[in-house]
């Protein structure tokens, strides 16, 4: 009775569903080891087909295989994998991508792994990414330079090959700069931290991995420079903290706008990251509170025409600023970012940025080429279609990186040109017939040949631009219509390093000066051998000049007569080896041909100067290791050396037979320091000197000179000459200065001594 009782109550009672919680997604920053469920399930979630057991499987043999090895940290070695593998799920690629990522360093750091094991249990396109991020540390190198360039050169290859490579090879960059205060090495860090700022975060840029490559710079930075970024980051929070009231009304006032509209949207701050703004302190002559855009916000709409309908408002409810306005939609950049970006003075006359962007332009901007994995005909894997719809294809971006590798020269000049081709704020031209050409800025005509096609390039000879013969000096602008004028055979131009900024271009025009100059001294060699021969009475004709190089060991005619022409080799001593037992003599100091290149104290090379001839430093421009530099003819005088830039050379435009092709050699790199001169304009207090004297020396200058001059009511400007090592070295102790409050100016000076 009691029983059944309680049976009809329960029957009475509603069913009451337990209560449950969705369980928390797994943090995907890498900041936190996740398990192998864990890591598993994060890649199911986005790409339910994949073989979630082998991703296990991949997690169990890094573990096993790196067994008891610790990082400098003290962490078990195997989770850097296991957070480089999920720094790879958390922007959605494919399981074979995050198993390259769980297994990357196994051939390099277990002695019992190689790549045909991994190809045998994880297959071939596992192992090949694998390979791709692998180190040569097998090989012998001749320096850590060389080293470097070598396996960035393989490194490139296989990138262009496949993009994956170059991603799992950026998500351990990544975590590796997050740990890099562990190692106790200062120069180990500092070396890791340039290669990151040279080569890894403009790499990731390139792609559209904006926010791994910010990441990477200010970790980089931390370590290269960091009291300037201490000063920063105390300078922006002081600001913030200022602008706090007027930031959150003008949030308010976007939401306003907008709903006045009818426009639906979602609203992101964001503030400027303090490498970004040590940058634009580098490059401008500006103070801190003078960078525009320290402040921003993000405006996401649905459509392209909500875009364009938002920026008409913003404008016409506030003042914008019309040199910082830029349409990336219309013209996407090549690493696929597109918004449009405008600064606008708002409510109480703050500066702020906007960025008005859909959400696909948004996902694009937060994940780069990441954002285009998704399901196509039932597989998961990169949609090149979606991603060139976007403005953004990665083969075409790295490319360009990857044609250097057909110009030749070993791989230190592929390692210099490929950073030249890293760096690109873009410039737009465009040919005769309205084809779009992206450069970078500061690009010039023969940068714009190079990039229509080797071959105009090659047979370049000078330009017009927009109807008007140019120099092929003149830097180009945005919208210009570029027409370049050819001869009929490929030539190099003079001063060709003083008029290209791109790796492109300085490669194929390197390339064409070497095979002119191998053909100057095989001509050369060749008259000599002929000259020597005649001497002792043989007639260069009866000679079988294809086996006497045999004879001395040369694989052809032509590889004999360079040697001979460079005075590597002796026609004296050819002749003695083709016919032994002629009469012997030493050949006359005329018949030998020693090319001494290294002018003005070893410090300046130049292919076209004469043996001897006096060098003059410019006083208009002071040029520094570093800095672009081009010689002047003067008689009686020598040849003067000026930067490219300086107002001196403008007079000499229609007199190329004055100019010569000058550089910096590598002792101008390593053992010169030369006197930069600046001025700062800063407010005229006490201390004020002492503190600009101290960051200058905390940046490793040396004053050798300092005069004041008055500046106006409240402020005062100190001309400094300081000692530094190249023109890198006075940008730097120049940024430096900037980032203090009290500074308001920092420039080059270019004046003589006696102005």
């Amino acid at each position: 009775m009691e029983d059944a009782t309680v049976k009809k109550r329960d029957r009475s009672r509603a069913p009451v569903a337990p209560r449950t919680v969705p369980p928390k997604p797994p943090d995907l920053t890498g900041n936190v080891l996740l398990s192998r469920e864990e890591l598993r399930d994060a890649v199911l979630a986005y790409q339910p087909d994949a073989d979630g057991g082998r991703i296990m499987d991949a997690y169990d043999f890094a573990q096993e295989k790196h067994g008891d090895q610790l990082r400098q940290s003290g962490d078990p070695y195997y989770s850097h994998p296991v957070r480089v593998a999920t720094l790879l799920a958390s922007v959605k690629l494919d399981e074979t991508t995050v198993m390259a990522g769980l297994l990357h360093d196994t051939v390099e750091d277990c002695d019992d792994v190689s790549l045909s094991d991994i190809e045998a249990r994880f297959g071939r396109s596992v192992s090949e990414l694998v390979d791709g991020v692998t180190k040569l540390g097998q090989l012998e190198y001749r320096s850590e330079a060389s080293k470097q360039a070598e396996n960035f050169q393989k490194f490139i290859l296989a990138t262009v090959n496949d993009i994956r490579v170059l991603l799992v090879k950026v998500a351990d960059r990544l975590h590796n700069m997050r740990t890099l205060h562990f190692k106790k090495s200062a120069e180990s860090r500092i070396r890791v931290a340039r290669e990151t700022m040279d080569l890894y975060a403009p790499l990731a840029r390139r792609i559209g991995l904006h926010n791994v490559a910010t990441q990477m710079e200010d970790l980089a930075f931390e370590q290269l420079n960091p009291e300037a970024r201490k000063q920063i980051l105390a300078q922006l929070e002081a600001l913030e903290s200022e602008n706090k009231d007027d930031l959150e009304r003008i949030r308010s006032a976007i939401h306003d706008i907008m709903d006045r509209q009818g426009l639906s949207c979602r609203i992101k701050g964001r503030r400027k990251e303090p490498y970004s703004i040590w940058r634009k302190l580098e490059k401008k002559s500006i103070s801190f509170r003078d960078v525009a855009d320290i402040f921003g916000f993000r405006i996401i709409l649905k459509t392209v025409p909500e875009c364009y309908q938002a920026l008409g408002a913003f404008h016409t409810e506030w003042a914008c600023l019309p040199d910082r306005f830029r349409d990336f939609i219309s013209v996407p950049k090549p690493n696929g970012y597109a918004s449009l970006q405008t600064t606008v003075r708002a409510s109480g006359n703050r500066r702020v940025e906007l960025q008005i962007r859909t959400e696909a332009m948004d996902e694009t901007a937060e994940r780069g080429v990441a954002a285009h994995w998704n399901y196509k005909n039932s597989a998961y894997g990169f949609d090149p279609e979606s991603s060139r719809a976007a403005g953004l294809d990665p083969a075409a971006n790295l490319r360009a990186l990857g044609e250097l590798l057909g110009h030749g020269g070993d791989a230190e000049d592929f390692l210099e040109h490929a950073k030249m081709e890293m760096y690109r704020t873009h410039v737009f031209a465009f040919t005769p017939k309205g084809r779009l050409v992206l450069l970078p800025a500061g690009a010039m005509p023969l940068d714009f040949a190079y990039a229509v096609h080797t071959a105009v390039g090659d047979t370049c000879h000078g330009t017009k631009i927009n109807g008007v013969q140019r120099t092929l000096k003149t830097p180009l602008q945005n919208g210009d219509v570029v027409e370049i004028l050819r001869g009929s055979v490929p030539r190099p131009v003079p001063a060709y390093e003083a008029l290209t900024v791109t790796g492109r271009a300085r490669a194929a025009q390197r390339r064409l000066r070497r095979d002119l100059e191998t053909a100057e001294f095989s001509n050369l060699g060749r008259s000599l051998l002929e000259r020597r021969l005649r001497s002792v009475d043989i007639d260069p004709v009866s000679v079988d000049i294809r086996q006497l190089s045999k004879r001395a060991g040369y694989q052809s005619v032509q590889s004999m007569h360079e040697a001979v022409g460079r005075g590597h080799d002796d026609a004296a001593r050819l002749v003695r080896l083709g016919f032994p037992g002629i009469e012997d003599h030493e050949p006359d100091e005329g018949e030998r041909v020693t090319l001494d290149n290294n002018i003005a104290a070893n410090v300046i090379d130049g292919k076209d100067l004469t043996p001897g001839v006096t060098l003059h430093l410019g006083t208009c421009c002071h040029p520094l290791p570093g800095d672009r530099i081009i010689g002047l003819r003067e008689p009686n005088r020598g040849v003067v050396v000026h930067t490219i830039f300086c107002p001196t050379t403008e007079k000499f435009d229609d007199r190329p037979d004055l100019w010569i092709d000058l550089k910096w050699n590598e002792l101008a790199q390593t053992g010169v320091k030369a006197i930069g001169r600046i001025a700062v304009n800063a407010v005229d207090s006490k201390g004020v000197m002492a503190q600009q004297c101290s960051v200058v020396a905390q940046a490793g200058g040396d004053i050798r000179g300092v005069r004041t001059r008055d500046h106006g009511t409240g402020f005062q400007e100190l001309i400094f000459d300081i000692e530094v090592e190249d023109l890198r070295h006075l940008e730097q102790i120049k940024a430096a200065l900037r980032s203090l409050a009290v500074v308001e100016r920092v420039e080059r000076v270019e004046e003589t001594d006696s102005d």
